[in-house]
Parts: structure tokens; sequence; C-alpha cells
């Protein structure tokens, strides 16, 4: 599903954020991705995304490799990789429904199929009765659960969660946590970026640990190490 071999980047002479990094992710699993900040996480991130460009090294994503995507392309990919962030970035003018639609308006989908997917994707986070609510309107776990609904429109192959809770409360975290295990189930695989150590340790999935650009561990039933 994910094959990274030999990935390196550095933003400065003196500033490498990932060090021959070489990791095998397969269809369906549950990978928790941890470290200390600066250590690569989020740079590996956005090279998955198409958002930055390898220094040297290969990127393979299904059968499609990544190392070279022009920014033309980049949409393309994201409709094969579910991207969930902390910040939520929601428009603040459009309900929730209207937030969720937004995603297949700007890649040109027929009216019909928006009124068939959106309700549909609101259902699978339990946001059926909050449709026509606006972020300020709803909680932050709610605002969490439409941006998950966003992110599966495109029924992606891969999720990827970048601190998904980390604005969150513990009840709250639970839920969205929860609500990740229920779509692997459904056989996406979901990668979880993560600072949270009750979460990771909670989950008893494969944990990859960073340091300094580096993978220093890859426990395939693991707990936050650092």
């Amino acid at each position: 599903m994910i094959s990274i071999t030999n990935a390196n980047k550095a933003y400065t002479r003196y500033n490498k954020v990932l060090d021959n990094v070489n990791l095998e992710i397969e269809a369906g699993e549950f990978v928790s991705i941890v470290g200390q900040s600066g250590a690569g996480k989020t740079t590996l991130v956005k090279i998955l995304i198409g958002e930055e460009r390898l220094d040297s090294g290969r990127v393979v994503v299904g059968e499609w490799d990544i190392t070279k995507i022009s920014k033309r392309e980049v949409p393309y990919l994201r409709r094969q990789i579910g991207v969930i962030f902390q910040d939520f970035k929601l428009l603040p003018k459009k309900t929730l429904a209207e937030n969720v639609a937004f995603a297949l308006e700007v890649s040109n989908s027929s009216m019909a199929k928006i009124k068939k997917i959106v309700p549909s994707v609101m259902k699978i986070v339990g946001l059926e009765d909050k449709m026509n609510r606006y972020p300020h309107e709803v909680s932050g776990g709610e605002k969490q659960r439409a941006v998950i609904a966003r992110a599966l429109i495109h029924q992606p192959k891969i999720l990827l969660a970048d601190e998904p809770t980390g604005n969150l409360d513990a009840l709250n975290t639970n839920e969205i946590i929860d609500l990740l295990l229920r779509i692997n189930k459904f056989g996406t695989t979901v990668i979880l970026v993560s600072h949270n150590r009750d979460v990771v340790n909670n989950l008893n999935k494969r944990v990859i640990t960073m340091d300094s650009g580096r993978i220093i561990s890859d426990q395939k039933r693991g707990k936050y190490l650092l």
C-alpha cells in the first residue's frame, strides 16, 4: 500500500529532517507514528500528501510512484489519501454538510452524487442530526467528526490523521479514536500521527517511532517509548 525507500529531506545543509527512511505499510493496517517535535513526522506526512518533495529516495502509494508528483496531480492523490488535521480547517460560513459537500464540488462532482454521498458519510461519523449546524454551533469533537466525514468523501484507501485529537478533551479523544478504528475495520488503512501517549498505548497496534529524522523503532504491537 505505502512503500518509502531511502527517503531523505533537508531544509538546510545542517537540518536533515528525513534521514534514509525506509518504511512499508500494508493495506488495512492501523499504524501510529510517534516522536518528539522535530523528529520528522510532519515532514513525512507532507511527503505522503504531495505537499513536499524528497531530496532523494522513492515513495509509492498503491501502484502510483509519487516521488516526483506534479502540482496538477496532487488533487488526484488527495482523493486516495484522506487527511485529518488538528485544527479542523472548516469553512465557518458553511454548515457541516456544506463543508463536506465542498470537497466534492471542487472536484466537479454532480449534484446527484453530492446529495447521495454527503448524508451517507455524515451518518458514518454520527452527525446525521447536525448536518445543518455551523462549525461555531458544535463541539470540538463534532467538528473533528465533520473533518473525518470530509476526508472520507472520496472513499480513500488511506486515512492520514495528523494529531486529530490534539485540541480535544479525553472524552472526545476516545470517541474520535473509536471512529478511526471503525473506519479501519472497513478496510481503510489508517496512519495516526500523535503525541498522545495514552491513545497510542491503548490502541496496542503497530507503532513507528521517529527521532532526528530516522525510524528508531518499529513495533508490531507497540507502545509510545519516548
